[in-house]
Order: structure tokens, then C-alpha cells, then sequence
């Protein structure tokens, strides 16, 4: 996966000024709460010198009025400010997510067999979350921090130039600990969201692999590996906050000192009568306005450090190259006729290891191509080029004459249906899983499909018929249920090249007469791959291929086959002793 580092200006860029109008009202909105915020600070010097000092109550009235305003204006801007850029900062984060999740479907089937569902998982919810602090009240109250900082700043050096001088010494070397803590931070932020996904991902397959877990007794086993992952997690946080630490620790120490120092020189100069109580009131007051933003500073480069951290990551799945970004695969086919070629096509799965070797074969329209051989010979390989989840190394795979890595895949997926050897159904109903390829599918449409799988076998036992929730992947259902389901799904789909992948491999005897049935009718008229062990269930095939070490052995009808006495004649016999 590329390395990506998101940018101060690629930020901007992307999210905040297409976003400036709300940001700009909130900044707006700081600078009316921080305004009001600096009322009291100035009041209090004329509490001292004017109202105590003078006793002048009409004065006292006035500083009261001036105060409650301000609160009155502080708690208004408060509430607007959480409730137009919190909002909107949620509104990015679903938006982003639903960005990244679409950007995800769009990516290559090899990427989703290189990367944990998990993980992915964890990319999509937890990475974006960060941008909260970006388009959120942590950008805006950065931004009014530093107008607070800067306004104070001019109000003590008004008040005494030494002491102001005097406080800036530590406060500077305070920023530069920061900048240095904070560059240093970035790099574990993004390996805490890696390690975040990885553990994320374990658990993930820990939970859908449960029977299996317990199945082998290997429950101390997941346990300790999930440990193993939640103590690098653990080392990654406590590392971070140790440096987030050394922040803190140091604003708490230099601030200090400049405080201690503050005191003695305002004490000095109060006796020498050049500084009067409210203005040592005053400047301490404006001093906490001006130390508390740049110290709450430490807590929001924090917040910034770990959302530049997750977009990071977030680019990273956003820099990838789509299944079809449509600049490669520009040709579109309305209706096919169901012509397949291969053409000596090879393809690896890993570098200079091909896994198909120059295979050449045609499938006329209609025609059933049969696969068969022993395990890891390739089969599935090629139906998986036939599919277009793989793109060839070598050669090329033509429909009705067209390059396949030319063609559109939502136009040709579209008249794509797949029934896979472990079907994947979804959490729901059958009704649901079977209406998954056509929603819009009518009442009368779903019965006849339901009837032509022989789903109604099953489901008019279930009190809820068609309706019956499954669980998740169908676990409710028994293998024969669910493969049923997987070929009703594919009927209804009415596809125009089929793919079957050991589509009969879990049903019993009489459940596979029935099926075997309705895969012919389905099968009728449409250009159909079959992958089949059981060599019975496919000796009305067209053709069949033996591919054995990635290359086709032998090729022809099963009487021809058979006539040949070869290999295929030596997996058909061994089959028919057992």
C-alpha cells in the first residue's frame, strides 16, 4: 500500500475552504466570545482602583452590567458555536466515510484478498473521525487562542512592557517543545491506527470463526493473540502520551516560573508605586488569558496531530487505483450474445509465478464449459478471469470480440451471476438475500425463482416462510439451504454468463436431482462456467477442461474424454469406485 502524508495545504484545500462560510461564522463567533471573554479581566481594575479605592457605587453598576453582558454574550456564542461546527463536523465525518467505503467497493478483488475485513472496517469508522477537531470547535478555538493570546498580549505589554517581556522568555520555549513533541507525535498516531485496525481485524474474523475456535479447543490461543495485539496498542498509546506528557509537564513548570517571577517583579513594583493593585489584578488576569489558550494549544495540536494521522491513512485507501475508474474501460455492450475467448492468457498472483499458463479456449454463446482437475490446479483462477475479478498478466479474454479489460464492468457485471461454492448471504431475510441482485423484483417474479431452486422445500416448513431471518452469513441455514438460496439468487438475477463454482457441493442426493433441474433451466441459453469435483453432475456439459498445474491438459465432450482413457478418464473412474 502507497505511503501517502497529508498536507497543511492539502487540507485546507479539501476541507476547510470548501467549508469557509460555517468556519467563518465560527470564527466570528470566537471572536465575540473572546472579546466578552476579556471584560471581566478589565473590570476588576477598575473594581480595585475605582470602586474600592474611590467608593463609587454608580461605577460598581456599570462593571456588574459590563460582566453580566459578557456572560450573557459568552454563553450565546458558546451554544452557536457547538451547534454549527460540531454538527458540521459530524456531517463531514459521515460523508467522509461514506467516501471512503465507496472508494473501497470500487477497489480490485486482489486488494480485498490482501487485506483484512476488519481492517477495513476500522479505515472507514475510526480513521475520519479526527476531522472533527478540523472543521470542528478545535480549529475554530486554535484560531480564537491565538487572537485571544495576540489581543492580551498588547493589553500587558499596555500595562508594564518588563513584565511581559519577562513572560514571553518561557512561553516561547514552551512553543518550541511543543512544535518538536508534536512532529514527533504524527508517526504514532499513524501506527496506532494501523495497529487499531489490525487488532480490529482479528477480532473481527475471531468473532465469525467461533465454532471453529471452539471446534479445536483453541480458545487460550485467540485469547492470547488478541492480548498480544491490545499490548501494542497499549505500548503505542503510552508512548504518545508520554510525549503529550512532556507537553503538559512543561507548561506546567516554565508557566510557573514566569508566574513566580510575575509576582516578584508586580510585588516590587506595587511598593515602589509605580503599579497599582488593579493593574497587577488586571495583568495577572490577562496573563491567564494569554497562557490558557497557548497551553490548551498542547491539548488541540494533540486532536490536530491524530486527524492529520487518520487522513493520512484515509489517502492512502483514496490514492489507490479503482477496478474501473472508467479511463481504461471506456466500451459498453447493452446486451451480450455470450461469446468467451481466451487467448493464450497467463496470470500470477504473485511475481514471475504464473498460476495459468497460456490457456486458449473458446465458449460459444449458450454453451456450458465444464472445469475440472485437481485442487490448486487453476480452476477457479480462470473463472475468476471469466468474471473479471482478475484481469490478465497475458493474453487477453474477449467477449462477443471485445477485450474484457476494455469493456465497462458495471455494463457487463450486470449481466453477470455468480453461485460460489461458500455463498456469502447476508444478515436478514431469504427473502431479502434472494431479491438481492433485482429489489424491484415483483411478488411473482421471486415465487417463480423460488420455486425453480426449490427454496419453497425449506421455507414452508419456517413459520415465517420466506421471511425468516438467517443470522449472520446464513448461519440458521444448513449447506444445502443456503447453496439454494446462493443458485435462486442467481436465477433471479437473469444473467447472460454464468459462473457455478461447485454450485452442487452441498446438497444432499435428493436435493441435488432438484437443483440439477433447475441449474439447467437456468443455464439454458447462457454462456455458463461450471467448476464441478463431482464429475456426474456434469456430463451434459458442452465442453470440458482438464486443467491441471495451470494449463489445460485435455479438452473435449465426456464421451470424448472418456474414449481417451487420459486423465480425465482416471478422475472419472476413481469417482465412480468411491
Amino acid at each position: 500500500m502507497s505511503k501517502s502524508k497529508v498536507t497543511l495545504s492539502h487540507v485546507f484545500k479539501t476541507i476547510v475552504w470548501p467549508r469557509r462560510k460555517i468556519i467563518g461564522v465560527g470564527l466570528i463567533l470566537i471572536v465575540i466570545s473572546r472579546a466578552a471573554s476579556l471584560v471581566l479581566p478589565g473590570a476588576s481594575k477598575y473594581l480595585m482602583d475605582d470602586v474600592i479605592a474611590k467608593s463609587d457605587m454608580e461605577m460598581l453598576k456599570v462593571l456588574l452590567l459590563a460582566i453580566l453582558g459578557a456572560i450573557v454574550v459568552q454563553s450565546i456564542t458558546s451554544f452557536l458555536l457547538t451547534r454549527i461546527l460540531s454538527v458540521e463536523a459530524q456531517h463531514l465525518i459521515s460523508q467522509l466515510r461514506v467516501r471512503v467505503q465507496r472508494k473501497i467497493m470500487y477497489l480490485p478483488v486482489r486488494f480485498f484478498d490482501n487485506t483484512k475485513s476488519g481492517e477495513l472496517v476500522s479505515r472507514i469508522m475510526t480513521d475520519v473521525e479526527g476531522v472533527r477537531n478540523l472543521v470542528g470547535t478545535g480549529l475554530v478555538q486554535l484560531v480564537g487562542g491565538l487572537l485571544t493570546a495576540i489581543v492580551s498580549l498588547f493589553l500587558l505589554i499596555n500595562i508594564s512592557p518588563m513584565m511581559t517581556i519577562y513572560v514571553l522568555v518561557p512561553v516561547s520555549i514552551f512553543g518550541v517543545i511543543s512544535l518538536k513533541a508534536f512532529g514527533y507525535i504524527r508517526p504514532i498516531f499513524r501506527e496506532r491506527g494501523k495497529l487499531n485496525a489490525e487488532v480490529t481485524g482479528r477480532l473481527n474474523e475471531t468473532l465469525g470463526g467461533v465454532r471453529v475456535i471452539k471446534g479445536f479447543n483453541a480458545e487460550k490461543q485467540e485469547i492470547k493473540t488478541f492480548e498480544e495485539g491490545v499490548e501494542k496498542l497499549y505500548l503505542n498509546v503510552k508512548k504518545s502520551l508520554t510525549s503529550t506528557s512532556l507537553v503538559t509537564s512543561s507548561a506546567t513548570f516554565l508557566l510557573g516560573l514566569a508566574s513566580t517571577g510575575i509576582m516578584g517583579i508586580g510585588g516590587y513594583l506595587i511598593v515602589q508605586g509605580e503599579m497599582t493593585i488593579g493593574d497587577f489584578l488586571a495583568f495577572t488576569l490577562y496573563l491567564g488569558f494569554m497562557i490558557a489558550p497557548i497551553v490548551q494549544m498542547s491539548n488541540i495540536g494533540s486532536q490536530l496531530t491524530e486527524a492529520f494521522a487518520g487522513l493520512d491513512r484515509t489517502e492512502e485507501i483514496m490514492n489507490l487505483a479503482e477496478e474501473d475508474d472508467g479511463s481504461v474501460r471506456t466500451i459498453r455492450i447493452p446486451q451480450i450474445k455470450g461469446d468467451v475467448e481466451f487467448r493464450d492468457v497467463s496470470f500470477s498472483y504473485e511475481d514471475d509465478n504464473h498460476v495459468i499458463k497460456h490457456i486458449s479456449f473458446k465458449a460459444p454463446a449458450g454453451s456450458v464449459t465444464a472445469l475440472v482437475g485437481t485442487s490448486g490446479s487453476g480452476k477457479s483462477t480462470i473463472a475468476s478471469l471469466a468474471a473479471s475479478f482478475l484481469t490478465p498478466d497475458e493474453g487477453i479474454i474477449t467477449i462477443d470480440n471485445e477485450d474484457l479489460s476494455k469493456i465497462s464492468l458495471d455494463s457487463y457485471r450486470s449481466q453477470l451471476g455468480v453461485v460460489l461454492q461458500d455463498d456469502f448471504l447476508f444478515e436478514g431475510t431469504i427473502r431479502e438475500n434472494i431479491l438481492f441482485p433485482r429489489p424491484d423484483a415483483t411478488e411473482e417474479a421471486l415465487m417463480t425463482t423460488v420455486k425453480a431452486a426449490h427454496v419453497d422445500e425449506f421455507t414452508d416448513r419456517f413459520e415465517k416462510g420466506l421471511d425468516t431471518r438467517i443470522g449472520e452469513r446464513g448461519v440458521k441455514l444448513s449447506g444445502g439451504q443456503k447453496q439454494r438460496i446462493a443458485i435462486a439468487r442467481a436465477i433471479l438475477a437473469d444473467p447472460r454468463i454464468l459462473i457455478l463454482d461447485e454450485a452442487t457441493s452441498n446438497l444432499d442426493t435428493e436435493s441435488e436431482s432438484f437443483i440439477q433441474e433447475s441449474l439447467a433451466r437456468l443455464m439454458s441459453g447462457r454462456t455458463s462456467f461450471v467448476i464441478a469435483h463431482r464429475l456426474s453432475t456434469i456430463r451434459q456439459a458442452d465442453q470440458i477442461l482438464v486443467v491441471e498445474n495451470g494449463q489445460i491438459a485435455e479438452q473435449g465432450t465426456h464421451d470424448e474424454l472418456i474414449q481417451k482413457e487420459g486423465r480425465y478418464f482416471q478422475l472419472y473412474t476413481y469417482q465412480a469406485r468411491i
